[in-house]
């Protein structure tokens, strides 16, 4: 198994693509991929797959994998489940460096026939298996893209440091249209569908050692061997912190889960208790997932002292109770911040925590306020609260925002409640990099769980 997962960088950082199943007929699969490759423009070779052309898209179109010249790093699978153990023979014979099934009609639909015959050619080839019954793979930064949705459907993120692995394309393909939508990077796109052969433990080990992945995303459904997926979220996390969504948490999610993947979704109460004792971060719904992965990029809290900025009084005091009830604490400024506080606000300003630089404060005064927190060993952590409606709030407020992310060397939370024209502001913050949040709760949350895995990483002996 190790050397499979070892194998896995053939599949994601190919220079030959074989896509089996290749079609001529518009918004089949096999057309979709191929289409995708080249509108990508994929640096390395591309070859259709079909014994009825002769050529695709200009491609000469082979019969077989094994008549292919050459090597051929990865294997897209697209045809009927009862072709694709004779596919994987082939590919076995062509000795290729990783298969990506994305054929549907094994496990989830009681054919454990078919994918007993998966596992004996992969395992006796050694061949990395992703699915089947998946969405597959994207990197973008090697343009491997097996994502079987057309791209103007479907926008693919920009490359970066997150890497999302998922049971369901529904769910990865609505988180990866998010993260285009919001500007978040993405290192590495798996969905693995039933994980016939390698599992999410597996694509977990091969993501701690990528070095373009900073953070790591885990939708489960079910897991076939919890005790292996819980020492995989131990060793992971120590080094990369991952967030987690577990979904069939009912009854009837459960169900629907065996039926989607073949899986046992089983006990919620062992998942939870299996990510409160790998101190992995469990998001409630896709909302905090990206709650959660917008925090992860920032520095890490020496402790749970936050220090609050706002020009809204009541908006200070709503942060100030889901700081309470989350375990966090209001930070006690030092003297010389209460004497250079008092500095920028009016006369009639009172320096406290929260802060309220009050309605008319202008971007200046949010640049002052945050430079002397910044700088007070009594806070280890920021939050900012802007209210944009108010008239001396324009665009200055996002140069002084990015900037403090220069020299940083505290977390940073912003919150913007409102409507349209604010959601504008938050989507440039977030494109740069500055976590931005629609309600105190959701801002508070993300910074408690940033806490909660600083002081694992402390207690780890890790910076």
């Amino acid at each position: 198994m190790k050397r499979m997962i070892k194998n896995l960088g053939r599949v994601f950082e190919p220079k030959s693509v074989a896509i089996v199943g290749a079609s001529a007929t518009p918004n089949k699969i096999g057309n979709v991929l191929v289409r995708n490759f080249l509108d990508t423009k994929f640096p390395g070779a591309v070859y259709p797959v079909n014994p009825k052309y002769p050529e695709l898209f200009g491609l000469k179109c082979y019969a077989k994998v094994s008549d292919i010249p050459g090597k051929v790093d990865c294997v897209i699978v697209a045809t009927p489940a009862e072709t694709v153990p004779g596919v994987m023979r082939d590919c076995a014979d062509k000795k290729v460096g990783g298969v990506v099934i994305l054929s549907g009609g094994f496990e989830e639909v009681n054919r454990n026939d078919l994918a007993q015959k998966l596992r004996e050619i992969a395992e006796a080839s050694n061949i990395p298996v992703v699915g089947p019954n998946c969405l597959g793979v994207f990197n973008p930064y090697t343009k491997v893209d097996s994502i079987f949705l057309p791209m103007y459907k479907l926008e693919r993120p920009k490359a970066g440091s997150i890497a999302f692995v998922t049971q369901s394309g529904a769910v990865g393909s609505t988180v990866v249209d998010l993260m285009a939508y919001y500007g978040v990077g993405l290192s590495k796109f798996i969905s693995y569908g039933n994980g016939t052969i390698l599992d999410e433990s597996d694509y977990l080990e091969y993501l701690m050692q990528d070095e373009k992945t900073k953070t790591i995303i885990l939708y489960l459904e079910g897991v076939k061997d919890g005790r292996k997926l819980l020492a995989a979220m131990k060793k992971v996390n120590k080094v990369k912190p991952i967030i987690a969504l577990k979904a069939g948490k009912g009854a009837g999610g459960q169900a629907a889960a065996r039926s989607h993947t073949g899986n046992i979704a089983g006990s919620y109460l062992a998942y939870n208790a299996a990510f409160k004792q790998a101190k992995v971060a469990e998001a409630d719904g896709i909302d905090e997932v990206f709650d959660f992965v917008k925090i992860f990029n920032q520095p890490k809290p020496k402790g749970n002292r936050m220090g609050v900025i706002t020009n809204g009084g009541g908006m200070g005091v709503l942060t100030a109770d889901y700081i309470e009830s989350e375990g966090l604490a209001l930070a006690q400024f030092s003297e010389e911040t209460k004497k250079e506080l008092a500095e920028i606000l009016p006369a009639y300003g009172t320096v406290a925590n929260p802060l309220d630089l009050v309605a008319d404060a202008g971007v200046e005064a949010y640049e002052k306020a945050i430079g002397v927190m910044m700088k007070d060993p009594n806070i280890d952590g920021l939050i900012v609260i802007i209210l944009t409606q108010t008239p001396p709030i324009d665009e200055r407020i996002i140069h002084v925002l990015t900037k403090v992310l220069d020299a940083q060397t505290k977390p940073i939370a912003t919150i913007s409640v409102g409507g349209t024209y604010t959601e504008v502001y938050r989507k440039i913050l977030e494109s740069k990099g500055v976590p931005s949040y629609s309600s105190p709760r959701a801002a508070v949350k993300a910074m408690e769980r940033l806490v909660v895995y600083s002081k694992y990483c402390r207690q780890l002996g890790k910076k």
